[in-house]
């Protein structure tokens, strides 16, 4: 049974009525199934013929076009699994939204009920962000509904940067949860207060239930008038500034004047009655809004903690802290951290039911928290382990680029949600919330410097979340996407920073195959649980997948009726494709852009693969390499923008070849290909500024103006490897 049908009922868009809604899912999960079929039929038409001819060549000696044929099964057979995969987690996808009814709100402020709801952390882990976009982060989260709530800010800078720029930046980070504590004292203090005098009417049993839903109507209008006044004071300089203003400030102040309204006019209705408890949850939410603690923590400070310099360790340093007290000694080699009791201690870090991760450039909804712990609180996900919201990526950008890599990004996270169906979600980075007891079952001990480490999310690859997730399952925990996007995320603005951000995603996948094969292989019902292997394994395999199009601009099927057979398959994923861009708010020419793109990539893909590769080799990690988060533009290394110039004469020599070979749909294919790697090139890196990186690359002096070489802190970013870990 799909893990969905067990434990959601999910929501139909909210901008439109539900029956055009489901007409539409169930539409689009029928354009699913034709599009199944049709790569099925067109895989046993190539696929078979293609395997029979190999047996044949093999009986005849024919070593040579055996082994050409071959490479050409496999390569098809990826890109049509790829295909395969796609369709099926779209009907997922679709089958959910489907099914999916969000919960009311007085479902899941039910929390504010109980006097000891479960704790929650927020860490956000930062390495040399800017601090606005820190700034935005930290609100959301400090904004983010759920009682009690705490919200730190996990500092991984170098502790004494040399650049001046860097130290003003990190002295600024440092400031930062104070003075959005300090934002806010005055609201908190305000609403504690009215809380307080609530329960001591209670108590006088003085309630009169029409003055207090008045008085609420007042309070909620308060609560409204400061959000408002921070977005009418807050300068917008860029689309993320707008993004930010209208959703975490504007958004949530119209819904609470909205509800102020309404318990107003309850407050004015005649003979107003209502349960103790239900003005009781009034007060304790609005006590709630501004509440929020912040603080920060540097684990560089502490020479008994991992300096691993990777996000992973980052988080780990925290999570192994949570729930104990600590004093500072100082010692020869610096500061340790040793464990005391609760009146000794200098540094206290709260217990926490509920951890909830959240990358420094990301932005959470109001209601987050709130929605996503209300499943996790429920009988039936006493398993799950680990719950998110794909996010989706911050729109508006003036870049193309930037524009183009989102819509990727949308369409991923429609991906993502249908995996879910089949039992085969994976934890992604950029916000999850965990169930604490799940990452202590998963925690293990290791050695660093001669400390015994608390390790919980692994760092074994440059995909930390593919790993864990891995290990949770193992455990006995599930992986849950919620289907309604409650999360904002930035896309890398230029190429350099977008090849980061890639070639990471492409350093680890496969390396965690064979953990994958041990996990599916010790679970029960095996056999129930081939649709989840199959997902999960294009997972893991996606960068050899991608590689595969290095090669297939100098292939050709040698059978006109085969390549016509791949051509229809290809055209059925694209036009599904096109389907979901403009589901996500963008266009049908976002198609061949994204297409492009692809093309543009495939080097970055190609090294993330010999990266793995080598790492399986050597036993060595490849360096972890944070995406740039900066406002000038990070140079890309020359030889992605000179592999790409060869793959575009490649293209064109090939299309040369097929055509005058008679195979006319692979020449279309080479002629598009060649096309769109032009477009990439001049209108996603831009003429002067692959030049530029060339010029840069080949250590020649430029002698036209040249975009920025560095970042806003001064550091080269002329290749990856340059990238300050």
């Amino acid at each position: 049974m799909p893990i969905a049908a067990a434990k959601t009922q999910g929501a139909s868009s909210p901008n439109q009525p539900a029956e055009r809604s489901d007409w539409r899912f169930a539409r689009e999960a029928a354009y699913s199934w034709i599009g199944i079929l049709i790569t099925l039929a067109v895989a046993a038409t190539i696929e078979f013929p293609l395997c029979r001819l190999i047996v044949a060549r093999v009986h005849a000696s024919s070593w040579r076009l055996a082994v050409e044929d071959v490479v050409l099964v496999v390569i098809l057979g990826l890109f049509l699994y790829g295909q395969l995969i796609f369709q099926l987690c779209r009907l997922g996808y679709y089958k959910r939204m489907m099914a999916h009814r969000a919960a009311e709100r007085r479902e899941i402020e039910a929390i504010y009920d109980s006097a000891r709801p479960a704790a929650l952390t927020i860490v956000v882990p930062s390495y040399r962000e800017h601090p606005r976009l820190v700034h935005q982060t930290l609100m959301s989260a400090a904004l983010a509904e759920y009682p009690g709530r705490r919200v730190v800010l996990l500092i991984d800078d170098p502790l004494n940067p040399a650049d001046s720029q860097a130290a003003n930046d990190l002295a600024a980070m440092r400031h930062l949860p104070q003075k959005i504590e300090a934002t806010m004292h005055l609201q908190k203090v305000k609403y504690d207060a009215e809380l307080a005098a609530f329960e001591r009417r209670v108590l006088d049993g003085a309630v009169d239930h029409a003055a207090e839903f008045a008085r609420l109507g007042g309070l909620y209008r308060e609560a409204a008038n400061w959000l408002e006044a921070q977005a009418a004071g807050y300068e917008v300089q860029d689309y993320t500034d707008a993004l930010f203003v209208e959703r975490i400030l504007r958004e949530p102040a119209r819904a609470h004047r909205e509800r102020g309204q309404q318990l107003a006019a309850r407050g004015r209705e005649p003979a107003t009655a209502a349960p103790r408890s239900e003005p009781m949850r009034e007060y304790r939410r609005l006590a709630s809004l501004f509440s929020a603690r912040l603080s920060s923590f540097e684990r560089k400070r502490f020479v008994n903690l991992s300096h691993v310099a990777n996000k992973s360790m980052n988080l780990n340093g925290y999570f192994a802290l949570i729930g104990r007290h600590f004093r500072v000694a100082m010692r020869a080699d610096g500061a340790h951290l040793e464990e005391c009791e609760a009146a000794s201690a200098q540094l206290d870090v709260p217990d926490a039911d509920y951890v909830l991760s959240l990358d420094a450039d990301s932005l959470i909804m109001s209601d987050y928290a709130l929605r996503l712990s209300a499943i996790l609180r429920e009988p039936g996900n006493r398993r799950i382990g680990i719950i998110q919201s794909p996010h989706r990526a911050i729109p508006g950008s003036p870049r193309l680029l930037q524009r183009v890599a989102g819509s990727q990004s949308s369409v991923s996270r429609m991906t993502s949600q249908g995996s879910t169906y089949f039992g085969a979600s994976f934890w992604v980075g950029s916000n999850a919330l965990f169930r604490r007891e799940a990452l202590e079952e998963i925690c293990e001990v290791v050695q660093e410097r001669g400390f015994a480490i608390k390790k919980y999310a692994r760092d074994r690859t440059l995909v930390e979340d593919a790993e864990s997730t891995i290990d949770f399952l193992a455990h006995g925990w599930e992986v849950y996407n919620y289907p309604d996007p409650l999360a904002y995320s930035a896309t890398p603005p230029d190429f350099g920073s977008l090849i980061i951000q890639r070639l990471r995603w492409a350093g680890g996948g496969l390396l965690n195959v064979g953990k994958l094969l041990r996990y599916l292989r010790a679970a029960p019902e095996r056999s129930t649980r081939i649709p989840e292997a199959i997902v999960r394994f294009h997972y893991l395999a996606s960068t050899a997948i991608n590689v595969g199009m290095l090669v297939l601009p100098v292939i050709a099927i040698g059978e006109s009726n085969s390549s016509v057979g791949f051509l229809l398959s290809a055209a059925a994923y694209y036009i599904l494709y096109a389907r979901d861009l403009v589901a996500c708010e963008y266009g049908w020419l976002d198609l061949p852009r994204v297409y492009a793109l692809n093309l543009l990539l495939i080097p970055v893909s190609l090294e993330g693969l010999l990266n793995v590769l080598r790492q399986a080799w050597t036993g060595r990690k490849p360096a972890f390499r944070r995406t740039p988060k900066v406002f000038e533009r990070t140079p890309a290394p020359a030889r992605y923008i000179l592999m790409p110039l060869v793959l575009l004469v490649l293209a064109m020599a090939t299309a040369g070849a097929d055509y005058l070979s008679g195979s006319w749909p692979f020449a279309i294919v080479g002629l598009v290909n060649a096309a769109l790697l032009s477009y990439a090139l001049a209108g996603l890196v831009g003429l002067r500024e692959g030049l530029a990186d060339i010029a840069a690359g080949l250590g020649i002096r430029a002698v036209w103006p040249r975009a920025a070489t560095t970042n806003d802190r001064g550091a080269s970013a002329a290749d990856p490897a340059a990238t300050p870990v």
